[in-house]
């Protein structure tokens, strides 16, 4: 289980309703075709007879008949390799039972009890009121039954086993479960195929499985089951901490897979506060029986899961859309708060023509409109010096004439050279005092400028920068109100997209400004334009790809992820767009740039969080500035050798 991944399935093969040997066959054939490396593959509730018998389960030779198959399925599945649920009604000690049978290698590991039943089912169905064993002579065993049962391989992976309608009770033991240590709660389900539901049922494993940090296999009744009244779909999910991995066609026969990230779930419940307290500790002692086994499980999988490019944005248009106006509307009013406590009503941004002051200048032309103050008080000021380009000039002046401010262009040039000839430096000599002399500069400007005016300076750089530590100590580091601070350069262009389609089609030209802007390439601009005027110096030339930095970034911060892992993710998430020596050079220029340059975010100037990676001393990140980077680095050589 290197990485603490580990295949799971959910199944909902087409069945004959009260045809046993017929949906047994099904069965069997299901668990035969399952994927080679597949660890736990779930079936649906009552699944050997078929959920529709309706009076069919009073006839006793009919439920005998479907304990026999049972042995039949164990029988012809021993050499298997997965465990597997299946769904079935048994006679024991006098009460007829719904049941989840869990099987591995041919033994019966123990069968957990339905405790809430709908109408339909109290007609055949008796709720659990015993539990402990009973001894089957076929598999001479003592069999562990009741409600909880959680089974567990030796602490690789473990789970606990519950029915739809015992998960959306009040009081579920699913939540018992989480707590006593499951990862995975298998769910079997007979829910019908209605207008709504099954919304309705993937809004619930979202939630659960993100309260829980738990992953949720859920098989569903489908194809062959009686239409006399309901119609059923086979609507399979796998959730895992709130995210939606994999989810069946309705109507399909096919089998869904995927790949758990375990590791990712213990790392969570790690984080959560919430499971660090005196109920979490009780809970977790609830009387449960343990039901051990031993598995072989692949060391590496090839792994089938999605892994998107961006974790900060999520992938559906309309979201990301949602997305960024929560963004915009978090920034906007956490400036109208900061300027009111400090009673200002006038702003400074330096707009460069680039992503990062662009977002700062939408961020305060929102929150002068919240605060119903004339944007005319938003003074912009684009300051070319030594490496601006006329696209940026023009672009920054542009938008800043579309919504109304005021803006002023005030070269530096002069000011920078007269520096270098205090301090002796030769203006031919490109170092980084040439580069970082401008922006220091441009800051003091801004400063000196809001200080004269009554102006707040609001800030431009944004999570990236401070993440690779990609921003001049003093210079454009410094501001008194930092906007974008924990916002990913990636999610600014969903941002500054989303603005330039939000006013397409009433301020065309606004729309086409802010498009070129995104078109423009990153860059400080402080070394001197190419011949024909373009830009010379590329920020992702020199520091690596962004889309790259902050996937590397969430992954390490947010998650914990250990760098060889990280590499491994990026693989799958980047195929085809950057080889494996790109990545591996990228992910160990990000490990050496976060560990070394902690010391400018331990005095970053103030911010909002906006989303759940914030490297501000005073929110989620505690580092010393001293780190050492040789444990990181070498868990990342550690791919190589």
């Amino acid at each position: 289980m290197k990485d603490g991944f580990l295949r799971v399935g959910a199944a909902s093969p087409k069945i004959r309703v009260a045809d046993i040997d017929f949906n047994a066959e099904q069965i069997i054939s299901c668990v035969k075709n399952a994927d080679k490396d597949c660890a736990l593959l779930v079936f649906p509730e009552l699944c050997v007879t078929g959920c529709t018998c309706g009076d069919l389960f009073r006839q006793e030779a009919f439920i005998d008949h479907a304990w026999e198959a049972l042995y039949r399925i164990a029988e012809e599945t021993s050499d298997a390799p997965q465990v597997f649920i299946i769904g079935l009604p048994a006679y024991i000690e006098g009460k007829l039972l719904n049941l989840a049978v869990v099987l591995h290698e041919g033994m019966l590991l123990g069968c957990n009890v339905k405790l809430t039943l709908s109408e339909e089912q109290s007609r055949y169905f008796s709720p659990y009121e015993i539990d402990g064993s009973f001894y089957d002579e076929y598999f001479d065993e003592e069999i562990s039954f009741g409600q909880p049962l959680y089974f567990s391989d030796n602490d690789l992976f473990s789970f606990g086993v519950i029915f739809d309608e015992d998960l959306r009770a009040p009081i579920s033991d699913d939540v018992d479960m989480a707590l006593a240590g499951c990862q995975i709660i298998a769910t079997l389900s007979s829910r019908p195929y209605i207008v709504g539901a099954t919304e309705k049922t993937s809004s619930l494993l979202s939630a659960q499985s993100r309260k829980l940090h738990a992953a949720y296999i859920y098989a569903n009744a489908g194809l062959g089951e009686s239409t006399t009244d309901l119609v059923f779909a086979g609507t399979n999910f796998i959730y895992e901490n709130g995210k939606k991995l994999s989810e069946s066609r309705p109507f399909s026969e096919d089998a869904i897979y995927t790949d758990l990230d375990l590791k990712l779930l213990s790392g969570e419940r790690l984080r959560d506060d919430a499971w660090r307290t005196d109920f979490a500790n009780t809970s977790s002692d609830s009387d449960f029986d343990i039901v051990t086994f031993p598995m072989d499980l692949p060391y590496e999988l090839s792994l089938i899961r999605k892994v998107p490019k961006n974790p900060f944005a999520p992938e559906d248009p309309k979201e990301i859309a949602e997305r960024c106006e929560q963004i915009l509307m978090i920034q906007a009013m956490a400036l109208v708060t900061r300027m009111n406590h400090i009673h200002s009503k006038k702003v400074i941004v330096g707009l460069s023509g680039g992503l990062d002051s662009t977002l700062a200048f939408l961020v305060s032309a929102r929150a002068f409109d919240i605060m119903g103050l004339p944007k005319s008080d938003i003074h912009a000021i684009t300051m070319p010096c030594f490496g601006t380009t006329s696209r940026t000039k023009n672009n920054s002046i542009e938008l800043a004439k579309a919504y109304g401010a005021k803006i002023d262009e005030i070269s530096i040039k002069e000011s920078v050279i007269q520096h270098f000839k205090d301090i002796g430096h030769d203006i031919d000599n490109h170092n980084v005092a040439y580069e970082n002399a401008q922006a220091r500069e441009r800051t003091q400007l801004l400063m000196d400028l809001g200080n004269d005016e009554g102006s707040l300076v609001v800030g431009t750089g944004d999570l990236s920068e401070l993440a690779l530590g990609w921003a001049t100590y003093n210079g454009d580091h410094m501001s008194m109100y930092a906007v974008n601070g924990s916002v990913p350069k990636t999610l600014i262009r969903h941002v500054v997209a989303y603005e330039a389609d939000r006013v397409e089609k009433s301020q065309p030209e606004l729309s086409a400004v802010l498009r070129d802007i995104l078109a423009t390439p990153v860059s400080p601009e402080l070394l001197p334009p190419t011949e024909n005027g373009t830009i010379s110096q590329k920020t992702e030339d020199l520091v690596g790809p962004y889309e790259l930095h902050d996937f590397f970034l969430y992954y390490f911060v947010r998650l914990g992820f250990a760098p060889s892992k990280i590499y491994r993710l990026a693989k799958v998430a980047f195929c085809g767009e950057y080889d494996d020596d790109t990545i591996y050079k990228w992910e160990e220029k990000f490990i050496t740039r976060f560990l070394t340059q902690q010391f400018k975010r331990s005095c970053m100037p103030d911010g909002p969080k906006v989303g759940s990676v914030d490297l501000s001393p005073r929110g989620d990140l505690k580092m010393p500035s001293d780190a050492a980077t040789k444990v990181w680095l070498d868990e990342l050589r550690s791919v190589r050798e």
